[in-house]
């Protein structure tokens, strides 16, 4: 799949996701049906898919607001369970989060512990608020659904990976995200966005949004090349997939000997990655 393909549905092809409208709809759905929703430091989304992967209904957003703590008035749980009340009931949800997701419970919330989002200050409070969190339980007691939870990168990667070997995914957005697969199941999250990259600063620091903003797309690129250099140095992966809203940026020329084994993957697999979640043995889980 390369970025100007549109994914037919969490791996599957157009003809196994059956007739769809003019919309992208699905017109024969298989059960069961799987709320995905994708968690964003700028925005909130969730569709339902059938069994295949098919769209069941349009998909819908709101704006990721702040101060955004996880239950309360404003909070999350909430938030979330009006954003997908227009939506056919589910059978079962997959929530994908931008933070270290373990069992459920949310290890590290870096966007929503802030104050105003990304790049402001931290607030003891919703840093106390977020700490070991039961995210999944919380929107399974929400929502009336058995829930899974996992890394927002992890979720993306459970979509577009051929389960062939070790397998990379990496996403540049708001932030720098990571998963790792050995034969389509996904291993335990790692937080490499935080690790020391280069000039004292990590991957996070280097190839964010922020970061793109102020060194334009040319030495952004020079980076993403430099990343994705000391990451084969460290896991010798066989394939690597590029996702997130910047990786339409990336200049393929600049990957040099690594484009044969690169793949630069849509966004939408943010949500078409939900009903993967619900199959395989998954490690980081």
């Amino acid at each position: 799949m390369t970025s100007d393909d549109e994914p037919g549905g969490a791996g599957e092809t157009d003809d196994e996701a059956g007739d769809q409208d003019a919309d992208g709809i699905t017109e024969s759905p298989v059960r069961p049906y799987t709320l995905a929703i994708d968690i964003g430091g700028t925005g909130l989304k969730a569709s339902v898919l059938d069994a295949t992967g098919a769209m069941v209904a349009q998909r819908v957003r709101i704006a990721t607001r702040y101060p955004m703590p996880p239950t309360g008035d404003c909070g999350m749980v909430p938030t979330l369970a009006k954003l997908v009340a227009p939506l056919p009931e589910a059978d079962r949800v997959s929530a994908g989060f931008p933070g270290m997701v373990r069992s459920g419970l949310v290890l590290s919330a870096p966007h929503f512990t802030t104050r105003k989002g990304p790049g402001s200050p931290v607030d003891p409070e919703l840093l106390e608020a977020w700490s070991r969190f039961d995210l999944a339980g919380a929107l399974a007691e929400a929502l009336g659904k058995p829930t899974k939870v996992a890394n927002d990168a992890d979720v993306q990667g459970a979509a577009v990976v051929l389960g062939v070997g070790l397998e990379l995914v990496i996403t540049l957005g708001t932030g720098f995200g990571t998963a790792v697969f050995m034969n389509g199941n996904l291993l335990p999250h790692l937080e490499l966005a935080h690790h020391q990259f280069r000039k004292g600063e990590t991957y996070n620091e280097q190839l964010g949004e922020a970061a793109r903003k102020d060194i334009g797309d040319h030495r952004w690129n020079r980076r993403v090349r430099k990343a994705i250099d000391a990451l084969d140095a460290l896991m010798f992966f066989d394939h690597l997939y590029v996702g997130g809203g910047n990786a339409r940026r990336v200049v393929r020329d600049d990957l040099g000997d690594l484009l044969p084994r690169t793949t630069v993957v849509d966004n939408a697999a943010g949500i078409l990655g939900g009903i993967k979640l619900w199959e395989g043995s998954h490690l980081g889980l």
